[in-house]
């Protein structure tokens, strides 16, 4: 959700602030005033083309800011983390630099970025349907992509991009072998060479650090022998002097620990004698250790074997390495990379039917997508040509076209069609063809408010989305235009939704309303002012864009279209 706009030397507008409603915002305002600056500030901050003509006369750069509250947006949130950002107490900071000459600037929470990114981010916030803008639902991918959402289906799309992955990688692998060259033959008789020469020394993962540490063991094993039988004569001397009698170190702890225990009187001997006891536990556990090493002695045959298994894997590691780990690593990737490349007839033909397996489950999945798509445009269509008679465009309709293809690809096995009659007798055209700017946008409102009322009906949630509309209002007036308001207010039920009208029929639904207005500054120049009207400052403006003037009876009209303007 949009919570701010901030907007510096962009056109007419020296400086602005705007802070939209949760739910409808309406930007009202004298033709001419600037209100279309808006609409491109939005753009600039959403990734579009930047102009550096539009920067004010006098200044350096223009700067426009949206900051957006994405908590409950985890599209827009993946999104940010995608390109390394993580959004600070829910929000996102979007701006934009554009200099009067010189490229622009894109910067997401504080930090430059690729115009790109910033457009990635955008587009899972911010939806603009003004005339420029929504032609690119004309696109077969748009359409494509609006009836997936409509129909809800994550996992059989998900099942079908499984499948063409699949299918994809067999293809690209069928390839490689199919054009295989001498230059990949050559290839294929280092890598079988090189395998053969590994599994005939035949490294084990670990091996090389066990082996030194044995070979230090045994050129060491005189010190090693020396050491162990001092420290076992210090602490349990007949465990390498036979019939000694002199004490051990855990016995004399004992006979102390037994000693404390003998006084009876209260105190911390006690505790003591515990301690001893498990000093005593502990030297025994070393004893037993070190008694084992005593006779683990190793001839100067094992050391030379030693040393020439040493010998065998340096070798290896000084061609695969640099450690064993990436010679065995190597090896087994070159047992998978040497099927590729050994194109035997036999090898080709086993591919093959796999690949046949493989496309017949990708067509199954394609046809369970193709399914869902049928039944979503059927269903889509209708309510949206219902919707229009409420937007006056009760002639009008819209019909989806699915046609199911032999050639799959990314998408699936369909052509996606929008096809739109705007009256009776009018030939069907393809949508952003036959509509015109004002058309476009209703049909846009219609769909929208039909997928967002599917949303709701299936249990599930609207995804979170700042819908702007621009000439939704053209060629609309009378009791169309009051219905126009109410449908606008409706899909703000469940979204952010800024209008910019001339109409107070539509204006009067709106939670918040901002005024553009442009007029003469200190300095003599002209400059385009927005700020918020509410309470008699809203009639007033009501008033105006209902007659012109503040009469009288046109501020009766406005107080009484506001009151009006409320959903059952």
């Amino acid at each position: 959700m949009l919570e701010e706009l901030e907007i510096h030397n962009l056109g007419p507008i020296r400086s602005a602030l705007i802070a939209p409603a949760g739910g409808m915002t309406a930007i009202t305002g004298e033709t001419g005033a600037g209100k279309s600056m808006l609409l491109s500030a939005i753009r600039l901050i959403s990734g579009g083309p930047s102009d550096g003509g539009r920067v004010s006369v006098g200044a350096q750069e223009a700067w426009a800011q949206g900051v957006f509250e994405v908590a409950s947006s985890p599209a827009a949130v993946a999104a940010a983390r995608e390109a390394g950002f993580e959004p600070e107490d829910g929000e996102l900071f979007l701006s934009r630099k554009v200099p009067a000459s010189g490229r622009s600037r894109s910067m997401l929470s504080g930090r430059s970025v690729p115009r790109s990114v910033l457009a990635s981010v955008a587009a899972e916030l911010v939806t603009i349907h003004g005339q420029a803008d929504q032609l690119r639902i004309a696109t077969t991918s748009r359409q494509r992509e609006f009836l997936d959402r409509y129909a809800g289906d994550e996992v059989a799309l998900a099942a079908y991009g499984k499948s063409w992955s699949a299918l994809r990688a067999m293809d690209e692998r069928l390839e490689r072998l199919n054009s295989q060259e001498s230059s990949m033959r050559q290839q294929a008789d280092y890598l079988r060479e090189s395998i053969e020469r590994i599994n005939r020394v035949d490294p084990q993962p670990g091996e090389m650090d066990e082996l030194r540490a044995r070979r230090d063991r045994i050129e060491n094993a005189a010190e090693i022998a020396e050491g162990v039988t001092r420290a076992l004569g210090a602490l349990d001397a007949s465990q390498v002097v036979d019939d000694v009698e002199s004490s051990s170190a855990a016995d004399l702890i004992d006979h102390a620990s037994q000693a404390l225990r003998a006084i009876h009187v209260e105190g911390v001997f006690s505790e003591l004698a515990d301690r001893l006891d498990s000093i005593s536990t502990d030297l025994s556990d070393v004893v037993f250790s070190l008694s084992g090493e005593v006779d683990n002695e190793a001839s100067v045959e094992d050391l030379d074997a030693i040393n020439g298994r040493i010998h065998e894997l340096d070798e290896l590691t000084r061609r695969w390495g640099p450690e064993l780990s990436d010679v065995i690593t190597w090896r087994d990737k070159a047992v998978y990379d040497l099927e590729d490349l050994d194109a035997s007839p036999e090898k080709v033909e086993q591919l093959e039917a796999e690949r046949a397996q493989l496309l017949e489950a990708a067509k199954k999945a394609a046809q369970a997508v193709s399914k869902r798509r049928r039944a979503a445009a059927k269903e889509l269509a209708s309510k949206v040509t219902a919707e229009l008679d409420s937007l006056a465009m009760g002639t009008s309709k819209l019909e989806i076209r699915v046609a199911e293809r032999e050639q799959l690809d990314a998408t699936g096995a369909d052509d996606i069609e929008f096809l739109f009659t705007p009256f009776p007798g009018s030939p069907q055209l393809p949508m952003g063809k036959s509509a015109s700017g004002g058309e476009l946008s209703r049909l846009m409102l219609a769909l929208e408010l039909v997928a967002a009322e599917k949303h709701v009906v299936a249990g599930g949630t609207v995804p979170p989305m700042t819908f702007i509309f621009d000439e939704v209002d053209a060629g609309v007036g009378g009791k169309a235009a009051v219905e126009l308001g109410a449908r606008l207010a409706k899909l703000a039920q469940s979204a952010q939704v800024l209008v910019v009208t001339h109409l107070p029929q539509v204006a009067s639904w709106a939670d918040e309303q901002y005024v553009v207005a442009k007029g003469e500054t200190k300095d003599g120049s002209i400059a385009t002012t927005i700020s918020q009207v509410r309470g008699d400052e809203r009639v007033h403006e009501i008033a105006r864009m209902l007659s012109g003037s503040e009469s009288e009876t046109s501020l009766e009209h406005a107080e009484e279209l506001l009151k009006s303007s409320v959903l059952d």
